[in-house]
């Protein structure tokens, strides 16, 4: 009888100890799951770059975007479920706090030191990159996004940008390629070297016909004639502002170039062209293959 009792209470105390563990586990379960449906409720991201905007998007965290700059224009609709706060040096930390982010994502050459300070002492966790216009560089920079939103989708992106690059064909004859940024015939600026823009000419296989400067500068009929290019390249906006492509071939010196002679004029969007984000491989393809048809 003594042992009957002893085995009886053996096994009602493994059964206790088996239910409890069980109830345990689901608990730690359920805390998980709890957690992840919490993090996913409150993730609320503000992206002041465009390509930054594009990552967050292709990582599969673009329904979490609450508030963009002026330069997210891509993908189509990221406007239309996240506020517009406008052009990234005008924007007030106030407007900033009331779309109660959880994390900002900048780079350092577009957000203002002052703007960036606001933001960090108002506790909002921060996260600002220093962009290197590059295929690695970008790469890095997906790496980096991929990390903060914990995505699995960054080595997908950067194979794609790889297999784009893998599509840029050798040019018969290399181009001299002049890139204008237009805003109306008032607003005309030529890029010199180590701009986005040149470093997706030189991924395309071609050459900047700007070689003595960096950056932008404005334009004039002496450069135009100087750098003589074979190739006008411009953002359609750019384009659509001067009237379309024939306000492009108006503006002085181009009549005397290759490229206004040839009436050989390139547009591309801005936000591909420049943007240095999960479509760079894109970019360079797009614009070599304008080329190679602009013989």
């Amino acid at each position: 009888m003594k042992h009957i009792l002893k085995t009886c209470t053996i096994a009602l105390v493994l059964l206790a100890t088996v239910s409890c563990k069980k109830e345990q586990n689901q608990t730690e379960e359920n805390a998980a799951a709890n957690d992840t449906i919490a993090k996913t409720e409150t993730q609320r991201i503000i992206s002041l770059n465009g390509a930054l905007t594009e990552m967050v998007s292709a990582l599969g965290h673009q329904n979490e975007i609450v508030g963009v700059d002026v330069t997210s224009t891509y993908p189509e609709g990221v406007k239309e479920s996240a506020t517009d706060l406008g052009h990234v040096r005008s924007i007030s930390i106030e407007s900033i706090i009331a779309l109660q982010p959880t994390i900002v994502l900048a780079t350092r050459d577009d957000i203002s030191p002052e703007l960036a300070e606001k933001i960090e002492l108002s506790g909002i966790t921060t996260r600002i990159f220093d962009r290197e216009f590059s295929a690695n560089g970008t790469k890095k920079t997906i790496d980096a996004v991929a990390e903060i939103l914990e995505s699995d989708k960054g080595k997908e992106l950067k194979d794609k940008i790889d297999a784009d690059l893998a599509k840029v064909t050798p040019l018969k004859v290399t181009p001299k390629i002049l890139f204008i940024y237009a805003r109306g015939a008032g607003t005309l600026m030529v890029s010199g070297k180590n701009t986005p823009v040149d470093k997706v000419i030189a991924l395309a296989g071609a050459t900047n016909a700007i070689e003595d400067f960096d950056d932008y500068k404005p334009l004039t009929p002496e450069a135009l004639i100087k750098g003589n290019p074979d190739v006008i390249l411009m953002f359609d906006t750019g384009i659509e502002s001067l009237g379309g492509v024939d306000g492009v071939l108006k503006i002085q010196g181009i009549d005397k170039t290759n490229a206004g002679k040839n009436k050989n004029v390139i547009a591309m969007d801005g936000a591909l062209l420049s943007g240095f984000g999960p479509r760079l491989g894109e970019a360079a393809a797009q614009l070599n293959s304008k080329l190679a048809e602009n013989k």
